[in-house]
C-alpha cells in the first residue's frame, strides 16, 4: 500500500525510521530499562555465582572470595538434597501434566465463547492469576482439610471422608495447578484463537466431528503455545516454596523451600546460592528437553500431514462417545480449581471459628473484618504494600515507555540480544534474584530497603508493562503524529496532545497489571522485607504458615474484592480479551 493510499484509507503505516536517527535514538531510548535490569537483575544473579563458589558462609565476608567446588560438592554427597531435588522435579512434571490436563479444555472454552461474554471469561482466568498466591493456597486448605468442604459433600453423599489430603505431594500439586494454570491457558489460546476457520471447515468437509478435529487439527496447531506453557509451568513450579509450605505441612520439601531456609534461618548464602544455581540448571534442561521434544512434532501441524493421517473408525467413534462429557468434566474441574478456593476463602472471612485452618461453617461474625478495618494491626502492612506497588508501577512504565518506543518503531544492532535479556524475569527462578539482593542489601547498606525492594518489584513487572505498551505504540496512529508536525507542533507538543491521548488504555493497563502484580508478590519479597517494612502479603503468609486467627481471611477476601475493582476499571479502558492481545 502507497503512503498517499494509506493516508486515504486511514490505515497507519509505520514510517521506515531514518538510518541515523535510529542508530542513536533507538539504543538511548532502549538504555535505561537496560541499565536498571543490569543494576537490579543481572547484578544479584552475578552475586549468586559468586556466592555458590565460596567455600565457608560468612554473611560478613566479602563476596569475591577464592572460588571453590565445596556447595555443590555438599549437595551432591548429600542423599538429602538429592531427594529433595529429584522430589522437586517430579512434583514440576506432575503439576505440569495435571495443568495441561485441566487447562486445554479451559483454552477451548475461551476460544468458542461469544464475543460479548469473552471479557467475563478472562475475568476468570485474571481474577485468579492476579490474586496473592498465599490467598489461592489457603483456599486450597479450606478445600482438602479434613473438615474441608470435599469432606463435607462426601458426607452429604453418605460416603466415608478422606483423611489425610492435606500435607502430601496431591495438595501441594493441586495448589501449584491452580496458581499456574492461567499460564498455560494464556499462552494455549494465543494459538487457538489464530487458527483459520477454514481449517475447521475442511476438515469437517471430510467428516471429522468436533471432538476428532479437536484432537486432529487443534492438538496439533497448538503445539507452539503447548510448549510454551509447558516450560513456562515447570520452571514456576519447580521453583516455588510459598504453596508448598502452606500446602506441605514441613512433610514436603521443595528445592525453593531449601533455598529459603538455607538463606534465611541458616544465614548460609552459599549453599542457598548453590541450590538456587542446581534448581535453575535443572529446570532449564528440562525445558530444552521438552522444546526438542515438542519441535519433533511440529511436522504434524502441516495440513498435509494432518489430511494424510489416517485414524481407525472405531477410535473416531470412541473419541466422539467420551469426548464431550469428559471435556466438559474436565473444563467444570478447571472452573471450579480456579474460582472455588477464592469463593471459600471469602465465605470463611465470615466463619466465626478459633483458627484460620479449621473449614466447617460454624456461625456467621463480622469481627474479622473489625479487627482488619479497625483494629489497625494490618494498617502498616497495608501501607508499605500500597506505596510500594505504586512506586513500583511507576516506575515501570517510565522504564517501560521508551523501551517500548525502541521495539516498536526503531531498529538497531543489539535489539534481538536486549529484548531477550529484558524478559530473562520470566523464566528464571525468582528465590535465586532473592538471595542475590538480599546479599547485595547486606553489602551496601545504604540503600534504604524500600528502594531495594522496589527495584526487585520493577524488575518483575517489566516485561509485562514493556509488552503492553509495545501494543499500544504499534497501535498509534502515525498520519495524526506527521499531520500535527506539518502543522507545526514540536516534538513535545507531538507527544502531549497527540501521542500520550493514543497510549492512554496501554498506560492503564499497564499501571494496573503492575500495581496488582507488585501488591501481591511474595517470593522475592519475603526474602527482602525487615520488622519495620513488611508487606501486607508477607504478613498473611507468616500468618497463614503459623495458622493464626482468621482475619487472613478477612484480609484475603478484601484483596480479592480489590483485585475484581481494579479488573472493572481495566475493562472500561481496554477490553480484558483485548489486554491479552496487546
Amino acid at each position: 500500500m502507497s503512503a498517499s493510499a494509506a493516508m486515504a484509507s486511514g490505515v497507519s503505516q509505520p514510517a521506515a525510521p531514518r538510518p541515523a536517527l535510529s542508530r542513536f535514538v533507538g539504543p538511548a531510548l532502549a538504555a535505561p530499562v537496560t541499565i536498571w535490569l543490569a543494576l537490579t537483575f543481572a547484578a544479584p544473579l552475578a552475586v549468586v555465582v559468586l556466592l555458590s563458589l565460596q567455600e565457608f558462609p560468612d554473611p560478613f565476608g566479602p563476596i569475591v572470595q577464592p572460588p571453590s567446588a565445596a556447595q555443590f560438592a555438599a549437595i551432591v554427597s548429600d542423599p538429602f538434597y538429592l531427594r529433595v531435588i529429584g522430589e522437586t522435579l517430579a512434583l514440576g512434571a506432575g503439576v505440569t501434566a495435571l495443568t495441561v490436563l485441566l487447562g486445554y479444555p479451559l483454552a477451548l472454552w475461551l476460544t468458542r465463547v461469544p464475543a460479548r461474554w469473552r471479557p467475563i471469561a478472562f475475568a476468570v482466568i485474571l481474577i485468579p492469576l492476579l490474586t496473592n498466591v498465599v490467598v489461592r493456597s489457603l483456599g486450597i486448605v479450606l478445600l482438602l482439610a479434613p473438615d474441608g468442604l470435599i469432606n463435607q459433600v462426601l458426607g452429604l453423599v453418605g460416603l466415608p471422608p478422606m483423611r489425610g489430603m492435606l500435607y502430601t505431594h496431591g495438595a501441594v500439586a493441586i495448589a501449584l495447578a491452580q496458581v499456574f494454570m492461567p499460564f498455560l491457558v494464556l499462552a494455549l489460546y494465543d494459538v487457538l484463537q489464530g487458527t483459520s476457520p477454514r481449517v475447521h471447515e475442511a476438515a469437517a468437509s471430510l467428516g471429522a466431528s468436533r471432538v476428532t478435529r479437536v484432537f486432529l487439527v487443534d492438538l496439533p496447531l497448538s503445539l507452539p503455545g503447548l510448549r510454551a506453557g509447558i516450560v513456562i509451568v515447570f520452571l514456576m513450579s519447580s521453583t516455588a516454596y510459598v504453596s508448598a509450605t502452606l500446602l506441605g505441612g514441613k512433610k514436603v520439601w521443595t528445592t525453593g523451600m531449601l533455598v529459603w531456609q538455607e538463606a534465611l534461618q541458616n544465614l548460609n548464602a552459599p549453599l542457598a546460592s548453590a541450590l538456587a544455581l542446581v534448581m535453575t540448571v535443572t529446570s532449564t534442561l528440562f525445558a530444552v528437553a521438552t522444546f526438542m521434544i515438542v519441535q519433533r512434532l511440529m511436522p504434524w501441524r502441516s495440513m498435509r500431514a494432518v489430511s494424510a493421517m489416517s485414524v481407525p473408525g472405531w477410535l473416531t467413534r470412541l473419541f466422539d462417545l467420551l469426548g464431550p462429557p469428559l471435556g466438559k468434566l474436565l473444563l467444570a474441574l478447571s472452573l471450579l480449581l480456579l474460582l472455588l478456593p477464592l469463593a471459600l476463602v471469602c465465605i470463611q472471612s465470615f466463619n466465626d471459628v478459633p483458627q484460620a485452618t479449621v473449614a466447617g461453617f460454624r456461625a456467621f461474625t463480622w469481627k474479622w473484618y473489625e479487627r482488619v478495618l479497625f483494629g489497625g494491626a494490618y494498617a502498616e502492612s497495608f501501607r508499605v504494600s500500597l506505596e510500594l506497588a505504586l512506586a513500583s508501577a511507576l516506575v515501570a512504565i517510565a522504564l517501560a515507555l521508551p523501551a517500548a518506543f525502541a521495539l516498536a518503531r526503531f531498529r538497531f544492532r543489539g535489539l534481538t540480544a536486549l529484548t531477550a535479556f529484558w524478559t530473562l524475569p520470566l523464566s528464571l527462578p525468582h528465590v535465586a534474584i532473592g538471595v542475590g539482593m538480599l546479599r547485595l542489601l547486606q553489602a551496601y547498606t545504604a540503600v534504604p530497603p524500600f528502594l531495594g525492594l522496589m527495584s526487585v518489584h520493577v524488575v518483575l513487572m517489566l516485561p509485562f508493562a514493556i509488552s503492553l505498551l509495545q501494543a499500544s505504540v504499534e497501535q498509534l496512529d502515525r498520519v495524526q503524529e506527521e499531520a500535527a508536525a506539518s502543522l507545526g507542533a514540536n516534538a513535545a507538543r507531538r507527544f502531549f496532545l497527540v501521542i500520550l491521548p493514543g497510549l492512554t488504555p496501554g498506560l492503564v493497563a499497564a499501571g494496573v497489571m503492575s500495581f496488582l502484580l507488585s501488591f501481591g508478590e511474595v517470593t522475592v519479597t519475603s526474602f527482602l522485607t525487615t520488622a519495620r517494612m513488611t508487606t501486607l502479603p508477607v504478613r498473611i503468609y507468616a500468618e497463614a504458615t503459623f495458622s493464626l486467627e482468621p482475619t487472613v481471611h478477612a484480609v484475603s477476601a478484601l484483596l480479592i474484592v480489590a483485585t475484581i475493582l481494579a479488573l472493572l476499571l481495566l475493562n472500561r479502558f481496554v477490553r480484558l480479551d483485548r489486554l491479552h492481545a496487546r
